[in-house]
């Protein structure tokens, strides 16, 4: 499939981690290309499938690294899942990390659902079978992600995608997915903007979240070489329509000219 032509972007979607910075450090040109966009009145959103760390933290390290970010500019997984949560009238069994608690509602006394994050250690057996039980029993399933892994400070890591196939597996649950590569949550992130999907670049490191995840749902797509690329990727990206580049400052200069 050829790719459209990047030009025809009239606004972009960011993923944050691998493409604004790698672990504690910003990515060369990142915040330079981030300020162009913003001096061009480009649209723009940052997006992220990251369930560690609660929205204030993302800001706040974005703005040590150099990034000039508003809060209204970062759309989280944790904020469209407390709406869905909330419409859906859930009571939840929150099997997340420890960070992301401010982000959401407190934990259900006698929950009927499960939301699942990337609970880095706090993935432990007891929790695992608590979040389980509960699907068991018909209970709901709420995923922040499936990301396999990324690419965190020590290389690459597990990400929530493995342990919310264990939960469907061993449940029989379907999880629903609220963050990438949802359709839902990149029209959300688009809809913040009031951009048409179809005019709309989503900018990402993960072939299948992000880049795959978007043409799927009809948006433009472009993979940069960093954070968790790995060789293979950008044939993958081509085949699927999608433009491939170094980094994020390569696509801003396309985009801009």
């Amino acid at each position: 499939m050829t790719p459209k032509s990047i030009s025809e972007a009239r606004a972009a979607l960011l993923d944050i981690s691998g493409v604004l910075y790698e672990g504690d450090t910003a990515l060369s040109g990142a915040a330079d290309a981030l300020a162009r966009l913003r001096q061009a009145g480009f649209p723009f959103r940052l997006i992220t499938n990251t369930s560690r760390s609660p929205k204030r933290a993302i800001l706040d390290k974005l703005t040590r690294l150099g990034f000039e970010v508003h809060a209204d500019e970062v759309v989280t997984t944790a904020s469209v899942a407390c709406a869905a949560m909330k419409a859906d009238g859930a009571k939840p069994y929150l099997l997340v990390h420890p960070d992301l608690l401010e982000d959401l509602p407190d934990e259900a006394a006698e929950p009927d659902a499960v939301l699942l994050g990337d609970a880095a250690q706090h993935f432990t057996y007891e929790r695992l079978n608590a979040a389980f039980r509960i699907l068991l029993e018909g209970g709901k399933f709420y995923a922040l992600g499936k990301n396999r892994y990324f690419k965190g400070t020590s290389g690459l890591e597990l990400d929530a995608g493995p342990f919310v196939a264990a939960l469907e597996y061993a449940s029989g649950a379907e999880a629903r997915l609220i963050g990438k590569p949802s359709p839902d949550y990149f029209r959300e992130a688009a809809k913040d903007i009031d951009a048409d999907p179809a005019t709309t670049l989503m900018v990402g490191d993960d072939v299948e979240a992000d880049v795959l995840g978007a043409i799927e749902a009809g948006f433009m797509a472009a993979l940069v070489k960093e954070g968790k690329f790995r060789h293979g990727d950008d044939e993958t990206a081509k085949k699927g329509g999608a433009y491939v580049a170094a980094s994020l400052e390569e696509i801003v200069e396309a985009l801009l000219g």
